[in-house]
């Protein structure tokens, strides 16, 4: 077993060698952080909501709940596919 205390020292010094000091601050601060990076970049990248639920083991509900606000420059994407629709 690895004390939480010792990972955190890890993972602050592997912070420090993968990223350049300007990053450091504001990037991935705690290993939940790739998580919540990764559900975010998954949302962004159009991956329909119950398939990034289950990748990352939410239900849909907690998903929207938590990630919602993670979602950026879709409203553009949702138009063209609902005129697209209306198109066909």
């Amino acid at each position: 077993m690895v004390a939480s205390t010792a990972y955190t020292e890890v993972w602050q010094e592997a912070r420090k060698l993968a990223f350049t000091p300007a990053q450091v601050a504001p990037l991935v601060r705690r290993p939940y952080d790739l998580r919540h990076a990764a559900v975010s970049l998954w949302l962004n990248a159009g991956v329909s909501a119950p398939d990034v639920a289950e990748r990352a083991g939410h239900s849909v509900d907690v998903l929207l709940r938590v990630y919602a606000k993670c979602l950026d420059g879709q409203q553009e994407i949702a138009n063209r596919r609902i005129d697209d629709a209306l198109a066909a």
